[in-house]
């Protein structure tokens, strides 16, 4: 069970969203490590509640797909499998390739200023160390920016779903530190396309860079599966 488990009040939810809301982060955040069994009474006694909106939030994790229930054993945090991350970055290339190509038609100076300064936490965190959580966070806020310049709400809403479900394979990525010079050079390359509104090249920047990052996480399966077969 992870040390650094804390529940993450908000007086404008109910109990049972906290406790979920808590739970998911801790997953996609891998405090909450993938196989590990997720007991009720223990998790309760840990974040200080009732054992009910534990249960309540482990059904809610079992349907998005990040909990598993297994017979005669019980919950554990889901595997991250090639399958789903397949899936997963399949969707985010098609949804991200449109959402480049909006962007160089409404993207503003004041915007194109935020993404080159989100470009330039990103890269300063990757290079000064920093924690896998702050890293990942940096890469996401400079696809928000990206995001919020295509003025579409519809697609704004879909992507930051699928940003949530992504967490854990940006996570993953991030581990490696030989994939850190290239990510910095595709962040460049997307920024540079975007600041001359070329959809062509935008688009297949982000092609690169999240292909990338699928080929990254797949190679670290193998590996892994190597590993347990040792």
């Amino acid at each position: 069970m992870a040390d650094k488990l804390e529940i993450r009040m908000d007086e404008y939810l109910p109990l049972r969203d906290v406790v979920f809301n808590t739970l998911r982060q801790a997953i996609l955040k891998g405090e909450l490590k993938p196989g590990e069994r997720l007991m009720e009474i223990q998790l309760a006694n840990k974040l200080g509640v009732s054992r009910t909106p534990v249960r309540e939030a482990i059904r809610k994790l079992e349907l998005e797909g990040l909990v598993l229930m297994i017979p005669r054993k019980g919950a554990e945090v889901a595997e991250i499998t090639r399958q789903d991350m397949e899936d997963v970055l399949e969707v985010r290339t098609a949804l991200e390739e449109l959402a480049v190509k909006d962007a160089c038609d409404h993207i503003t100076d004041a915007q194109l200023s935020e993404l080159k300064k989100a470009s330039n936490e990103f890269k300063k965190a990757l290079l000064e160390g920093k924690d896998l959580v702050t890293c990942a966070d940096a890469d996401m806020h400079f696809h928000d920016v990206i995001l919020s310049a295509t003025n579409n709400r519809r697609l704004i809403q879909m992507l930051n779903n699928l940003s949530e479900q992504m967490y854990r394979y940006r996570m993953e990525y991030l581990k490696d530190e030989r994939t850190h010079k290239t990510l910095i050079e595709e962040h460049d390359a997307i920024r540079r396309a975007l600041k001359k509104h070329d959809k062509v090249k935008a688009g297949a920047a982000i092609r690169v860079h999240i292909d990338n990052q699928k080929r990254s996480i797949l190679e670290s399966l193998t590996e892994k599966e190597e590993d347990e077969e040792l």
